[in-house]
């Protein structure tokens, strides 16, 4: 919500609203914004949820008022604080700060297009992705050579993808399981579902296959 919208008082009695109802999950009472404010009339009351109405932040109700952007009523992500700065070169003195929370947005900036499914069978065991894991999907397409899940002849796997003018193949990252060779004429019934960006497990969260990374990094 833009302040340059609303004048001070205005954007202070929204705060009050958005804070009143976060705490107490109920619409406050005219009673409550008044004494509140300290108005001398409820009629300021009304002037204000007027203003608020017609510049779009409250829309009428059977009931009266309601929050235009809900969003403001959601609890604050939780995250991981950061108390400071340590070196990685020569030492220093510590320097212990308040540098804010690492949140899942942190760790994924497009959250709002990223959605979990549960692997079932092992056949990503050679990229870490296991059994039970959760894989974290973007909407988004493949790279060749990239991990995503498809949806092919009425079934989803999880595999690397490679294309190239023979087709598609969808390769396993474990050598018990067969690859699928899809051929050019049928690539109109292959469905990409979502591009892998991590995986969740009982040790943690993981940004990429844990031994993709260790061969891009020459281990």
């Amino acid at each position: 919500m833009s302040r340059k919208q609303l004048t001070a008082k205005q954007h202070a009695f929204l705060q009050y609203l958005i804070e009143h109802i976060k705490d107490q999950k109920v619409w406050p009472t005219y009673r409550e914004i008044v004494d509140h404010f300290g108005y001398r009339s409820p009629n300021s009351v009304t002037q204000n949820l007027q203003a608020l109405y017609k510049k779009g932040f409250l829309k009428r109700t059977q009931d009266g008022y309601e929050l235009v952007d809900q969003r403001a009523l959601r609890p604050e992500p939780r995250g991981i604080s950061v108390r400071g700065i340590i070196t990685a070169g020569k030492l220093q003195e510590a320097v212990d700060s308040d540098l804010g929370t690492i949140t899942l947005e942190t760790l994924f900036p497009n959250l709002d297009r990223i959605y979990a499914i549960r692997v079932s069978g092992q056949s990503m065991k050679g990229a870490d992705i296991n059994d039970g894991d959760y894989v974290l999907l973007i909407d988004d397409d493949i790279p060749n050579g990239g991990i995503g899940a498809v949806l092919y002849d009425g079934e989803t796997s999880l595999k690397r993808v490679f294309h190239d003018h023979g087709g598609l193949r969808l390769e396993p990252a474990n050598p018990e399981y067969a690859g699928i060779q899809i051929q050019p004429d049928v690539f109109e019934e292959v469905k990409i579902l979502g591009r892998y960006v991590g995986h969740v497990n009982h040790t943690g969260i993981y940004r990429r296959p844990a031994r993709a990374l260790a061969a891009f990094n020459g281990a």
